[in-house]
């Protein structure tokens, strides 16, 4: 009795023991999980800095803020101005579609649907995040631009256009499910203070659930700006790959992102100066992204109300 008493009290022993290494031991793996998209995000980083610095030592600012672009010809010119020009423009118009549509659907499933009706459009909704971008842009290029061309005289069958609304659908999901999530967070006697004092539903929504929601609101749109900056498939299907400065949103445009498609396609030799502007095109649009993600912060940080 006293040896099997023995054998359980070390058996415990032990058990404790193992349970204090691996208790010790966790920390550090844990720590060195979470810092893989750390270490990842450092990784892109370096690579963007390192090869797009062999670009920029070849060519002078002043060529790279210019409206001439013409990376394969003999004279090679590389002015980044229509990329930044086609990018903005084509998000510029995805966020006049998704901000007002994402806005409105996400006040509607927040403050007027119901359980049920909120449990079948919501997911429909979100089914559209889901759609692969390259769906998208056939969508834009076989169906949007024939029926805009139909609309509007002389569009060309690549365009601004078409790809900025298609990308707009594409962002709505975003916009409604993050702008939701601010209102839903609104505290419920806010809107009952609101209705006992007679305001309608409507009013309560525009001025009293909005308001306190606004940060969390304005977030989304950054971020969903940010999400249409960084698109890639549908323009390089439905925008063209005009390389032209202009501000026309029914002529084809080339955004940075499709720049970079065009020339991973091996357009490019490796070491030339075309070659490493894929890098300096990908380190403009990394930081444009990153000041869009900080605004957001920033804005989310000053504007956020605690209830």
């Amino acid at each position: 009795m006293s040896n099997f008493v023995n054998g359980k009290q070390i058996n415990k022993k032990s058990g404790i023991i193992k349970s204090m290494q691996v208790e010790k031991m966790m920390p550090g793996i844990l720590l060195l999980i979470a810092s893989i998209s750390i270490l990842t995000s450092i990784g892109i980083v370096l690579t963007l800095i390192v090869d797009a610095s062999h670009f920029f030592r070849e060519i002078p600012l002043k060529e790279i803020f210019s409206t001439k672009l013409a990376p394969l010809k003999e004279n090679p010119s590389f002015g980044f101005l229509p990329l930044i020009a086609g990018t903005f423009v084509t998000s510029a118009i995805a966020m006049l579609v998704a901000i007002p549509i994402g806005l409105t659907a996400a006040m509607y499933l927040s403050e007027f649907s119901s359980v049920n009706r909120r449990k079948v459009i919501k997911p429909i909704i979100e089914v559209l995040a889901g759609i692969p971008t390259i769906v998208y842009g056939f969508f834009a290029y076989s169906f949007v631009t024939p029926l805009l061309m139909k609309i509007i005289p002389g569009l060309e069958a690549k365009n601004a256009l078409s790809a900025g609304i298609v990308m707009g659908i594409m962002i709505i999901p975003l916009v409604t499910s993050l702008s939701e999530d601010a209102m839903n967070a609104v505290p419920d006697s806010m809107r009952e203070g609101a209705l006992a004092l007679g305001s309608t539903r409507l009013e309560v929504t525009f001025k009293v659930i909005v308001p306190a929601a606004i940060s969390g609101i304005i977030a989304s749109f950054v971020l969903a700006i940010s999400r249409a900056i960084g698109e890639t498939m549908i323009v390089a299907i439905a925008s063209g790959s005009t390389k032209n400065f202009t501000l026309d949103f029914t002529q084809p445009m080339q955004t940075m992102t499709a720049y970079i498609v065009e020339f991973t396609s091996g357009d490019a030799g490796s070491g030339t100066v075309g070659y490493y502007s894929l890098y300096a095109v990908g380190l403009i649009l990394f930081i444009f992204t990153l000041l869009m993600n900080l605004l957001a912060r920033y804005i989310t940080k000053k504007y956020r109300k605690e209830y």
